[in-house]
């Protein structure tokens, strides 16, 4: 998925993080994002850039597309970071520089590490179910892992922690013993909470790590406070529990990891660490170079939006 701003900032990231619990709700802007298709950003926001390495979380629907074309991302780069794609509803089709050619459905674990960089599409496929509805979520990799050569996996079936009323599906990392089989390269966690009407849990965390919570869907309590669909809280560290109480039916993202302690520059679809990484990255893609190409998409690549008239440095993960 890409930041279709044209006018994109320079995202500052890395830093502290909160040393004990907090309880901060995150807000949201809508941002078009290709298509029919408009999303929440709740990642990076004016009071939080990052929760462990987890650096970028769009929220979209449930939009019903029936009839209309979807999501339609053209090509475009990425470099420093993973994309990890995630469907309640819909499918979303992937290519990307590599030759992948695959088709992600709800449930399953899309994830692409751009190391060094990659390019690719996501866009509805032609035939498409009636409503879209997901995540679309951005890891920063460690200066150790951020030259790797790109990958790209496909996990179709995870692993799960159930209880009575309680139904995870572990995205990345480990949850209350199981793990995922996604690729990580710092220590995070992301699992995707379905939680029955009524239910009432306290989910094991962590201490060590800081955690947020999305709603997905449904009203729910985390902590004691109540949130809507498309709503973030963030949580801190310092948790060994959390206590989560579902009004209705709801399903909740949660995402966490140990604090990323190494300053960032992001900026538009890149992740490095000074301002002159980013330039040269926007100058190899508009020069067709390095990002290799996208094969089988029917429409132009993206290009990338001019840079802003200050210098890009390095900052912390909050504001």
């Amino acid at each position: 998925m890409s930041d279709l701003d044209r006018h994109p900032s320079a995202e500052r990231c890395g830093g502290e993080a909160a040393h004990g619990p907090v309880r901060d709700l995150l807000p949201a802007r809508e941002t078009a994002l290709g298509g029919s298709t408009v999303v929440r950003r709740l990642l990076p926001s004016m009071g939080r850039r990052m929760v462990g390495a987890w650096c970028f979380v769009d929220h979209y629907g449930p939009d019903d597309i029936a009839g209309e074309p979807g999501m339609q991302v053209p090509p475009h780069p990425h470099m420093g970071l993973q994309t990890v794609s995630w469907l309640h509803q819909g499918e979303v089709l992937h290519r990307d520089s590599l030759g992948s050619l695959q088709t992600v459905r709800p449930y399953e674990l899309g994830l692409m590490t751009s190391g060094r960089a990659i390019s690719h599409s996501e866009e509805s496929p032609r035939e498409h179910a009636r409503f879209l509805h997901g995540a679309q979520l951005w890891v920063a990799l460690p200066d150790a892992h951020r030259h790797r050569e790109p990958a790209f996996e496909h996990h179709a079936e995870l692993p799960r922690v159930t209880a009575a009323g309680l139904d995870a599906h572990l995205i990345l990392g480990t949850l209350d013993g199981a793990t995922s089989p996604g690729t990580v390269h710092t220590p995070i966690v992301g699992a995707d909470l379905a939680l029955t009407e009524g239910s009432r849990h306290r989910l094991p965390l962590e201490p060590e790590f800081e955690y947020a919570v999305l709603t997905m869907s449904g009203l729910t309590e985390v902590d004691g406070v109540r949130l809507e669909p498309g709503s973030m809280l963030y949580l801190g560290c310092g948790r060994r529990e959390l206590p989560l109480h579902a009004h209705t039916d709801a399903s909740l993202l949660l995402l966490g990891g140990e604090p990323f302690e190494e300053k960032l520059v992001m900026w538009w679809n890149f992740i490095g660490r000074s301002g002159e990484e980013i330039t040269q990255a926007r100058t190899d893609w508009e020069q067709s170079s390095r990002f290799g190409e996208v094969h089988g998409y029917d429409g132009a690549r993206l290009h990338a939006p001019e840079l802003p008239p200050l210098p890009l440095k390095p900052r912390g993960r909050v504001r």
